[in-house]
């Protein structure tokens, strides 16, 4: 199972998901938190999948983060712990 790429990240998707942290208002606790976790080097599935957090939800598809959601929102994919 992959592991989140924390380098080389196409420029596209960071610009996502600066957009997305802004619209959505995701606080720097949040970001924070997922830094955390995504420094426990977590393994993902390949296809979609979405981790929950207090304050929002993130969600990716194998070893890339590609956006933010709201609490209340609906992710889709696989559930990582």
């Amino acid at each position: 199972m992959p592991k989140i790429r924390q380098r080389d990240v196409p420029w596209a998707v960071l610009r996502h998901l600066l957009d997305r942290a802004r619209d959505r208002e995701i606080t720097t606790a949040q970001l924070g938190l997922l830094n955390d976790w995504i420094n426990t080097e977590p393994e993902v599935p390949h296809g979609p999948w979405f981790k929950r957090f207090p304050g929002m939800i993130a969600c990716g598809e194998g070893d890339l983060l590609k956006t933010f959601l709201r609490v209340g929102q609906a992710p889709s994919g696989e559930e990582v712990r």
